[in-house]
């Protein structure tokens, strides 16, 4: 009883606060409750279309270990993946020839890697047949690690986690610039002090049929949520042809701001700001942070990142493409929640 007790507690803390839907997780064990072993830490990865792809399968099944791998390895890979976005789909023929040189075995189906695998990394750099390709995992019952875009709008990042609650898949999704040393420093209170606000920027290239921040701006929103956390209130988007400048405000009254470029010099970073002093966010310095919290994800079942802040920061960016549209007027975020059947 005191087991059971102590497992209430831990879904209770960890449900979706303010959402109308939670996510059980569950720890040291897969989706069909077996222990993990080394016998069982296969990972399928959905999507050879992407160089974070590539990334992975070095970490993972390369011969020079950077970071602890813990007994995992990429088993299978379905290489599909962006149809008709030539930039992705290009790519494929060289990264399965890839894959094959970490002996990973190339499957013509979701359900053959399904059969291969314990975990799936869903790499797809298309966001639109997400949905679809996540269903199939979540059914399954694997833990999957779902790369940026969760999907290419909305809508379907809500079902894809609706799903997961619906038949208690653990899910985690988060771009590598969350995982820096500067603000993993600048979190941790040790070089401003608790932080006031913040400004990010990234390269933000838009894509047809993706809610334009999805795309690829998502790595200046997720730094700038792993600054300030949940709680923006209102968005307003300024568009131009090369640029997008967002501003949130959140209900404490901080303000935090994300630049997407689109035209000249560009990169990854920010400045942060707190009670005692102003300090650039960093940029980009590779995979393995975020490697190493996705190995802990499919060891515990616990994703670093709650749903709920998940789910915030695509709600950010839909306000900000619902401002744009209606020429920069300010978006609640209840609006977006309330459109896509989430209650705060």
């Amino acid at each position: 009883m005191k087991k059971q007790s102590s497992r209430r507690q831990f879904i209770q803390q960890a449900t979706l606060a303010g959402l109308s839907f939670s996510l059980p997780f569950q720890m040291n064990v897969n989706a069909s409750g077996r222990q993990l072993t080394v016998n069982n830490k296969r990972i399928g990865l959905i999507g050879l279309d992407t160089s974070h792809s590539t990334n992975f399968m070095k970490l993972l099944n390369g011969s020079e270990k950077t970071v602890p791998t813990d007994g995992y390895a990429i088993s299978a890979a379905f290489p599909y993946g962006s149809r008709d976005i030539k930039s992705s789909c290009e790519r494929i023929p060289s990264y399965i020839e890839e894959a094959k040189k970490y002996n990973i075995e190339i499957v013509d189906s979701i359900d053959a890697l399904l059969q291969k695998s314990d975990f799936v990394l869903l790499e797809t750099n298309d966001g639109k047949p997400r949905l679809e390709q996540a269903m199939q995992v979540i059914k399954a019952g694997k833990p999957m690690f779902i790369d940026k875009p969760i999907a290419a709008n909305f809508k379907d990042v809500v079902n894809i986690y609706k799903a997961a609650e619906k038949y208690k898949v653990p899910l985690f999704s988060s771009s590598t610039l969350r995982y820096t040393t500067q603000i993993a420093q600048l979190v941790s209170g040790e070089k401003i002090g608790k932080i006031t606000g913040a400004d990010t920027y990234s390269p933000a290239p838009v894509q047809d049929k993706h809610t334009d921040l999805f795309w690829y701006g998502i790595h200046a929103v997720e730094p700038l949520y792993t600054l300030l956390g949940t709680g923006c209130s209102i968005v307003t988007s300024t568009h131009t042809t090369g640029t997008d400048l967002v501003t949130g405000i959140w209900a404490d009254g901080r303000i935090g701001s994300v630049r997407g470029i689109r035209t000249g010099a560009d990169d990854y970073g920010g400045t942060a700001f707190g009670e005692k002093g102003i300090a650039p966010v960093g940029t980009f310095q590779g995979y393995e942070g975020l490697f190493e919290k996705v190995i802990r994800f499919f060891n515990t079942g616990i994703p670093p990142v709650p749903a709920k802040e998940t789910l915030e920061i695509y709600a950010f960016m839909q306000a900000a493409d619902w401002s744009k549209q209606r020429g920069g007027i300010p978006v609640k975020l209840n609006e977006v929640y309330n459109k896509s059947g989430l209650h705060l």
